[in-house]
Formats: structure tokens, C-alpha cells, sequence
């Protein structure tokens, strides 16, 4: 039963996990923010991977689930780090999530709750094939909403590693124990003794 109760969690928690993160891949793309679309295409991976070795009771499927959420936790931490401008990091610098091909913007910016998105014609700092926009009226600005994004991935990360850890002991113990009771060698082939009554019996003459 606790076996069963783990396993039933731990892809409940998956289930949320891919939904979360096919959300967020697909604003991701709507901003063309080329790094966290890559980042978020290995984690579905490896959501999956982890759903396939939770149902056929593979562990080294689950191993691998919970050294990538590790990671994830991390590049979510960095996500948050990056939005509210932790130390020497910077919204300014583009190349960190786009690779330095496109204007970095955040699908947020100008579609947040309540928003009022201007254009500022003839501008003289912006690219030949950008625009400059004000944003005003926001409820909530688009940094928070980032943050809120990768703070609910992190949460999720980190019960699906727990219960990731969980469910990979329970099955490699299920296996050590199968093995020390002999395996499929208890059920061999054994062919049918003779009863006694059924025993030839020499004849002299």
C-alpha cells in the first residue's frame, strides 16, 4: 500500500510538473526567450522519463529525474535571481536568455494583468527592427509574475525529488529482496516425481 500510495503521488506531482512547465514553455516561446525554451524542453524530458520509470518500476529512470530537478532547481534560482536583479545581474544584458539573436522581453511585459502598452514613435534608441513601448497600470509587473513562475517550479521540484528518492528505494529494496529469496530459480521447471506405486519393479525369470 505505501508502495502504491508513493507511486500514485509521485505522478500526481509529475502531471502538475508537465503541465507547468507546457505553460510556461509556451509563453516562453511567445517572448522568444530562446534559453528558458530549451531549459524547459529537457525538463519535459526528463518528467517523462521520470512518469515512464515510475509506472514500469524503473529506478534508474527515477535516479536520473531527480539528479535533473536538482538542476532545475537551480536554473529556477537563477530565473528568480535574474528578474529581481540579485547582485551584478541584469534585465539590460539580452544575451542571457536569448542568445544574443533577438530583443529579450518577456511575454509579460506588455500582456501582464491590467497593463497599458504605448508605442514611442520616431525613437531614436531603439534598433532598426525593434520599437520602443511604455508600460503602465500593470496590477502586477512582469518580474513578479516571472518569479512566481519559477518559485511554483521549485516548489514542485522539489517534492517530485522527494518523492522521486522515495519511490527508487522502494523498488530497488523490492529487488534486493526478490533476489536474496532466489528469483525465478524457486520456479523452475521441476518434473514430476514418480509416486511409489508407479515405480517399475524387475522381473526375474
Amino acid at each position: 500500500m505505501g508502495k502504491c500510495d508513493g507511486r500514485c503521488t509521485l505522478l500526481a506531482i509529475c502531471s502538475l510538473q508537465l503541465v507547468a512547465a507546457l505553460q510556461r514553455q509556451v509563453f516562453d516561446f511567445l517572448g522568444y526567450q530562446w534559453a528558458p525554451i530549451l531549459a524547459n524542453f529537457l525538463h519535459i524530458v526528463a518528467i517523462i522519463l521520470g512518469m515512464f520509470g515510475t509506472v514500469q518500476f524503473r529506478s534508474r529512470y527515477l535516479i536520473f529525474y531527480a539528479v535533473w530537478l536538482v538542476m532545475w532547481v537551480g536554473w529556477n534560482s537563477f530565473i528568480i535571481c535574474f528578474y529581481l536583479e540579485v547582485g551584478h545581474l541584469s534585465q539590460d544584458r539580452d544575451f542571457l536568455m536569448t542568445f544574443n539573436t533577438s530583443l529579450h522581453r518577456s511575454w509579460w511585459m506588455e500582456h501582464g494583468p491590467g497593463c497599458l502598452v504605448t508605442p514611442v514613435l520616431d525613437s531614436h534608441i531603439a534598433p532598426d527592427d525593434h520599437h520602443v513601448i511604455t508600460v503602465s497600470g500593470c496590477l502586477l509587473d512582469y518580474q513578479y509574475i516571472e518569479v512566481l513562475s519559477s518559485a511554483v517550479q521549485v516548489l514542485l521540484a522539489l517534492f517530485g525529488f522527494v518523492y522521486a528518492c522515495y519511490v527508487s528505494k522502494v523498488f530497488q529494496d523490492d529487488e534486493d529482496s526478490f533476489d536474496f529469496i532466489g528469483g525465478f530459480d524457486s520456479y523452475g521447471y521441476q518434473p514430476p516425481q514418480k509416486s511409489s506405486h508407479l515405480q517399475l519393479q524387475p522381473l526375474y525369470t
